[in-house]
């Protein structure tokens, strides 16, 4: 289990303006002022209760927020009520993404240095040019070189946590 943040909510730093983009802030806050005053240390409770990370969950509890904001057939009556949902999917998504990163974290230590490099920087982004340059290869062994450091970690991770 992750530990809890110890400090407190901070719903009294976090308000409207604050997470608004200036060409949303032409009128219509009030509303997102208001259930956003009314719900959310218990959205941001709800979401910490699921991924044990306070502060991670007061970012998640913003997003949510904003994603009401942007969605006009989420007001109404039951706009609590997608909140609510909307925060423990949210949540369930966070989960699953630390739950996949650390698994790869973990497959990386057990890649050879070499293929672990590799998929690091194509995973960023970088060409096989920049790749090449970067491990000081041939920029024409580069696509093989991932194409097996991509094999090598698709095995470690079958046998390791199957096909999930």
């Amino acid at each position: 289990m992750l530990p809890q943040n110890p400090y407190p909510v901070r719903s009294c730093y976090v308000n409207v303006r604050s997470i608004a983009l200036p060409n949303e802030m032409d009128g219509g806050t009030e509303r997102l002022d208001t259930i956003f005053r009314s719900h959310y240390e218990r959205i941001a409770r709800v979401i910490g209760g699921v991924i044990h990370d306070q502060a991670r969950a007061e970012e998640i509890a913003v997003e949510v927020f904003l994603k009401w904001w942007r969605n006009p057939q989420a007001h109404g009556d039951q706009a609590e009520g997608w909140l609510y949902r909307t925060s423990v999917r949210e949540a369930l998504d966070e989960l699953r993404r630390q739950t996949r990163r650390s698994r790869f974290e973990r497959l990386f230590g057990v890649l050879s240095r070499q293929h672990a490099e590799l998929l690091l920087l194509k995973s960023h982004g970088l060409s096989y040019h920049e790749i090449a340059a970067a491990l000081e290869v041939n920029p024409g062994y580069v696509g093989s070189l991932v194409s097996r450091a991509q094999q090598a970690f698709r095995k470690e991770y079958t046998k390791r946590y199957g096909n999930e």
